[in-house]
């Protein structure tokens, strides 16, 4: 007997969720595993290796491959890890898991769950937009769609990426003619990489905190290119950092770290330099426009093509997000995570890696 779609669909939808929220994160009762949980579980499916997706404590993990180096740096060799190639499945209890390209950072991965027919999507932290650091974002059809919504306002709107690396090498050069070092701050993983390996390399030194560091040689075993850097803390003489870039996170801004570059500029690269304001209070020199999240209207795309009947918004402005689809013909409710450190918070952004070097 051939069951009508539309039967179908309403069936799909009188089920109990095949992923819950609870105190814990999202849940897969079914499947006996946790999506980005935020308190200790037995399994954990992670997304990637930003602190607010990938925390310790879990019995074990499964991982993107692609991902497996940095996953291994956040959460320490007694991790009890196993890694799935992208595309590829495996199955938990009966339901099917596998990991799609989100296009965030380095390993950064959707998750796709299918269960009797039902298939569910949690994007995790997704972007389009191109970058040569990481797989590109794969469009991943679904019934259910959990999705975030870190920059879900029509103000959020990105400049093509070249722009804003011409931006940045403008800045350099024109620091250089001033006799100014150029320090930029840019989270560690991530949006680190993606500047060194964007800009031009040809206008000087590149000098990097000991947080990027660590991270740039996982990068570099993955296969990335990016320029010859060198550690901060192996230069001895002030005079070397002369016209040079140093690249540093955030958690270094108006640190004593700082007095080492002698005169220097500061520039910081992130989504929320939109705004002017974020810009004075973080009380850098330059804001460059540069985000490793979706903008309103990549949100829009994904959502659109993933054919969805139902949307969950999670992680920053939600609302705004869930009125607007349910204004424009979808089905959307708010998912609200109950932890520390949502990725709507300018000060929370990826900082996991920032060390004392």
């Amino acid at each position: 007997m051939t069951i009508a779609p539309e039967v179908l669909d309403e069936n799909i939808m009188a089920r109990k969720p095949l992923i819950q929220l609870t105190e814990s994160g999202l849940f897969c009762e079914r499947g006996g595993f946790y999506i980005d949980p935020w308190k200790p579980v037995e399994t954990a499916v992670v997304t990637h290796a930003h602190a607010d997706h990938s925390y310790r404590g879990n019995s074990k993990y499964l991982v993107p491959a692609a991902g497996e180096r940095l996953s291994r740096i956040r959460l320490g060799d007694e991790a009890v890890f196993e890694s799935l190639d992208y595309g590829k499945n495996i199955e938990m209890n009966g339901v099917i898991v596998s990991f799609h390209p989100a296009g965030h950072v380095l390993g950064s991965a959707q998750v796709r769950v299918e269960y009797k027919g039902e298939v569910w999507l949690v994007t995790g932290d997704y972007k389009l937009t191109p970058d040569a650091t990481c797989a590109p974002f794969e469009h991943v059809e679904c019934d259910f769609l959990i999705t975030e919504a870190t920059f879900a306002l029509p103000i959020y709107r990105w400049k093509p990426t070249e722009v804003i690396f011409e931006e940045i090498n403008e800045w350099w050069r024109g620091n250089q003619e001033n006799g100014k070092v150029s320090v930029i701050f840019a989270y560690s993983l991530g949006k680190a990489q993606r500047i060194l390996n964007g800009i031009d390399r040809s206008i000087g030194n590149i000098f990097t905190h000991g947080a990027v560091e660590r991270l740039n040689e996982a990068y570099r075993a993955s296969g990335v290119d990016l320029p010859e850097t060198r550690y901060v803390g192996e230069v001895e003489k002030k005079k070397d950092f002369a016209g040079g870039l140093v690249v540093a996170p955030p958690s270094a801004i108006g640190s004593a770290w700082l007095k080492r570059f002698g005169p220097h500029s500061t520039g910081f690269a992130s989504g929320w330099m939109t705004v002017r304001g974020a810009r004075r209070r973080k009380a850098v020199d330059r804001g460059f426009v540069l985000s490793d999240h979706a903008d309103w209207d990549e949100l829009q795309t994904v959502i659109e093509c993933s054919n969805a009947k139902k949307i969950y918004v999670t992680h920053g402005f939600i609302d705004v997000l869930v009125r607007w689809l349910n204004e424009n013909g979808k089905t959307a409710e708010p998912l609200r995570a109950n932890y520390a450190g949502d990725d709507s918070d300018f000060e929370s952004e990826e900082t996991v890696f920032e060390g004392k070097k």
